[in-house]
């Protein structure tokens, strides 16, 4: 590939070569702080010392502007790859192995390398977060985030960023570091493949891509999940027996893919092999339901979108609410709560600057309950610093102990309901000012999008805002809404449209989806009910004011 006069500093390698740039084969990041030395060291002696790895990898540690990095010659002694201190604009190549230059901030880029002088001050900088971020992006399923020794939390967010894509996180296990903060706040996530000491890593990363990721010249994709359709409804059934919840309806390459992942993690290579290792672990099942849920989520994403939030639809929903009412916001899918907070703190910025009395509910909403128990904590790693401004950080946010995380006011957080709440079966909320729903429907079939836009427009009052995310619109349901900023992505709701087919989005979508209940049932011996009953159960049905059963924590019991 390169001739023996090639600056092995600067790999001459071009975007367009098969074995270089974008998505041609895995690549590691590897972050690490206080103690990553010895952590590294035993990475990579636990490399096969006879054959290549087919992938990258990058290193990214805490270092001072002004120390030189021992790594390049360490990493040297115990493996076959070449070694690189990063230079501006070099290209990745697979059996290579990268290292941050001292005092510089990394990004990935179409498989090209960029430096950046650090924008954060010494102490508060976050570069792993940073370079997992882009990682993640660039790469999708071929990403593989690794977190080793350090204090703090860097790295965190990015392995989120990471799995939400697909990708692949590993961990060193605490009881193997000098310094565990790091590797603990990333095993917080509960989103950890594996939890390993750092020689064990390689073997298991090796053997997950083997499984996991189709070689670049593939000419089969590889994917397992075809022509059984079968054992997939199985799949389906034992998640929804587990956690009430049916993903059948949910976007096929998202689906498949996520099944596919477990299927390498565990190095099974049936559909019906799969559905057996299910039955017989009943944690592999829950593993499988918190891996369908995983998706990006930050404070304020897409900063132009809530820009104009902030600007022409906060103002709006306190200009026409009258002074001793409370606007009612409905984030649905609000994940670990960054979107919901985001919302809250424009609400709340608005009403001090301008002396507004109006109060203010935001409703915020998830399937997953260690999503909502995440959120109702409101604890978040120091590195949401690169999402929220230092006047907003300094104001709605106080900082903990060792300044590892962040947490949200308590008078931001007392304008928060959190609860677990599926938008598809249980009932909605109504009379909703806003609803926030970002990136969702991305994952739903089309059948479910096309539920889910009416029983917005449901629970929304006249002239109500809906904002969806950057890939979503409102689709046939135009004559419900008003386009308020197509780029955006937010609407409005029309004051005289007809409420169609509403049955039918409030009731369950099969006869075999009967939502589970909120508290348990008494058994009722089947017969055949009175005309009085069906009507009373009409009348209730269609006449009766939506309810809401709260404890003294604002946690919703029962919906009715």
């Amino acid at each position: 590939m390169t001739s023996g006069k090639e600056d092995k500093a600067k790999p001459a390698i071009t975007p367009g070569d098969d074995k270089a740039g974008k998505g041609a084969f895995p690549i590691v990041g590897i972050g690490a702080s206080a103690g990553g030395l010895a952590a590294f060291e035993a990475f990579f002696s636990g490399m096969p010392k006879e054959i290549d790895p087919n992938m990258a990898f990058v290193l990214v540690q805490h270092l001072a502007p002004d120390h030189k990095s021992l790594l390049t010659e360490l990493i040297q002694r115990y493996t076959r790859m070449q070694v690189f201190e990063v230079e501006d604009g070099m290209v990745v190549r697979p059996n290579c192995t990268y290292i941050i230059p001292p005092g510089k901030d990394m990004a990935l880029i179409d498989g090209i390398l960029q430096l950046f002088e650090p924008a954060a001050p010494r102490g508060q900088r976050m570069p792993i977060d940073y370079f997992f971020r882009t990682l993640a992006q660039d790469l999708g399923e071929r990403a593989i985030g690794i977190v080793l020794s350090g204090t703090g939390s860097d790295g965190t967010l990015g392995l989120r960023a990471i799995k939400s894509e697909g990708g692949m996180s590993v961990v060193q296990s605490p009881e193997t570091t000098e310094f565990d903060g790091m590797p603990r706040s990333a095993l917080a996530t509960n989103l950890v493949d594996y939890k390993l000491p750092p020689a064990e890593m390689p073997a298991q990363i090796i053997q997950y891509v083997t499984h996991a990721i189709p070689s670049a010249d593939s000419q089969d994709s590889g994917r397992p999940l075809l022509g059984d359709e079968q054992s997939l409804k199985k799949i389906f059934v034992l998640v929804r027996t587990h956690s009430g919840h049916d993903f059948s309806k949910y976007k096929p390459s998202t689906v498949h893919r996520r099944i596919e992942r477990r299927m390498a993690m565990h190095q099974i290579e049936s559909l019906n092999e799969y559905v057996k290792y299910l039955q017989k672990n009943p944690a592999e099942v829950d593993a499988l339901f918190r891996d369908m849920l995983i998706g990006v989520t930050n404070f304020f994403r897409d900063p132009k979108a809530f820009k104009v939030i902030e600007e022409q639809v906060v103002p709006k929903l306190f200009s026409e609410k009258p002074v001793k009412d409370t606007i009612r916001v409905w984030t649905a899918g609000c994940s670990t709560g960054e979107e919901a907070y985001s919302l809250a703190i424009l609400l709340s910025e608005h009403k001090h600057l301008y002396s507004k009395s109006q109060r203010v509910q935001v409703f915020a909403t998830d399937i997953d309950s260690q999503s909502i128990a995440a959120a109702r904590a409101g604890l978040y790693p120091a590195s949401i610093a690169a999402d929220i401004s230092p006047e907003r950080l300094s104001r709605h946010f106080s900082r903990e102990p060792g300044d590892s995380f962040y947490r949200i006011n308590k008078n931001i957080r007392d304008m928060m309901i959190f609860s677990e709440h599926n938008v598809i079966k249980d009932p909605p909320f109504s009379k909703i000012d806003l609803i926030s729903c970002r990136n969702l429907m991305i994952y739903m079939g089309v059948e479910l999008q096309k539920k889910i836009i009416p029983l917005f427009h449901y629970a929304l009052k006249p002239g109500g805002f809906l904002f969806l995310g950057s890939s979503e619109t409102v689709g046939e349901f135009a004559s419900l809404f008003a386009t308020t900023d197509r780029k955006a992505k937010i609407y409005q709701r029309k004051t005289d449209s007809y409420q169609v087919g509403l049955y039918k989005f409030l009731t369950p979508m099969t006869a075999g989806d009967e939502p589970l209940p909120y508290a348990p049932r008494k058994t009722v011996i089947p017969g055949k009910p009175s005309l009085r009953e069906i009507t009373e159960k009409a009348l209730l049905q269609q006449v009766a004011p939506v309810a809401a059963l709260v404890n003294m924590n604002g946690d919703i019991l029962y919906l009715h």
